[in-house]
């Protein structure tokens, strides 16, 4: 399927692509080589934006034999929320949805912060790798802040990126897959690596960027799909309460279709998702619904959205009829987590030489 370019790249983001696309090849040869961490807050449902975004791409390294690292953040709830409310059901909403995609418990690791102490003592150890400037010169940071609903910047809002590192870096993950603007979050991953073995001895693997390919999916509102918008698809919609958020979706006032991103963003992030589902280019689904304006697009992309997520659905609803195995395998992912982790905090006691 043949995407329209984005504007021209920065020196830095061709460099980034560069090397996520050898990266891409190297694993392709080895897999077993690689260990991917990547994850979730538990703020609410997970959406089409989030499937076509990282869900689908979790599954096809997990396919491809590289050891696969899901952690459901629900301390990272708290950076920018005061109470963690609903994690239960989110939580069981994760898993549901990790599962209906293709998340096998047999060769990946679902686990959850709370229930890995040693991962979080990481935390005081990087800190000390890192100076208060660097962590406010974090672009990604600075935007959370801006976008936060607390009313002042709490201190785990401002160090969570070193809490990240502690995250990929306790399981000793050398892939993880990002967009664009989490690089400085990586990049700074990577230096706490790199500083923490040069002053105590080579212990961490400085982690790569695997950059997502897809394209960005806007929300029926036309902003950016996102959970706490409220104009998200959620995966675990109904096909009648699909149908019902695609009408509701932004279009514009011309009547014959056509996939031009930059000047027709809602209508072209709508013909994108039809062609996403339907594994087809988007200007050829353009092209054939033509002059039948905003009702036959949302009828497209509601009947290519609801085929697509069929079968999902169905093992959505198969497995949602028995909770008891389903947290069954969070238990069991934070048992192999734990371990996991209390090794790496080990190492990090001798290395440092501290007190046991």
């Amino acid at each position: 399927m043949t995407i329209t370019a984005a504007p021209s790249p920065t020196p830095a983001a061709t460099t980034a692509h560069l090397r996520s696309t050898d990266l891409e090849h190297r694993i392709a040869r080895d897999p077993a080589r690689f260990r991917v961490l990547t994850g979730d807050r538990p703020t609410g449902p997970l959406h089409l934006g989030h499937h076509f975004g990282t869900l689908r791409n979790r599954v096809r390294l997990q396919e491809l034999g590289v050891e696969v690292f899901v952690l459901i953040a629900d301390y990272q709830v708290l950076t920018d929320r005061d109470t963690a409310e609903r994690l239960q059901e989110y939580t069981d909403g994760l898993l549901l949805d990790y599962l209906a995609l293709g998340i096998d418990p047999a060769r990946s690791t679902v686990f959850n912060h709370s229930a890995v102490p040693a991962l979080n003592q990481l935390l005081l150890p990087f800190l000390s790798l890192v100076s208060v400037a660097e962590l406010g010169r974090n672009p990604t940071v600075k935007d959370e802040i801006a976008h936060s609903r607390q009313s002042a910047v709490s201190g785990l809002m401002y160090t969570y990126p070193v809490h990240q590192a502690a995250d990929i870096l306790f399981c000793k993950g050398n892939v993880v897959p990002v967009g664009q603007d989490q690089l400085p979050h990586l990049e700074l991953t990577r230096t706490i690596a790199r500083r923490f073995n040069e002053r105590y001895g080579n212990l961490f693997p400085e982690p790569e960027a695997l950059l997502s390919a897809a394209p960005l999916l806007l929300g029926t509102d036309g902003t950016k799909m996102s959970k706490s918008r409220a104009n998200s698809i959620p995966l675990g919609a109904t096909a009648d309460e699909t149908a019902r958020l695609i009408r509701g979706a932004t279009t514009d006032a011309d009547r014959h279709i056509t996939y031009d991103p930059e000047t027709r963003p809602g209508v072209s992030s709508l013909v994108l998702l039809a062609a996403l589902c339907l594994d087809r280019d988007p200007h050829e689904v353009a092209a054939e619904i033509g002059g039948g304006g905003a009702a036959a697009l949302k009828r497209t992309v509601t009947d290519a959205v609801n085929g697509h997520l069929a079968p999902v659905r169905a093992r959505r609803a198969e497995y949602a009829t028995d909770l008891t195995y389903v947290r069954s395998v969070l238990r069991a992912g934070n048992e192999r987590a734990a371990a996991l982790a209390e090794r790496t905090l080990e190492e990090v006691r001798e290395a440092m030489g501290t007190f046991r």
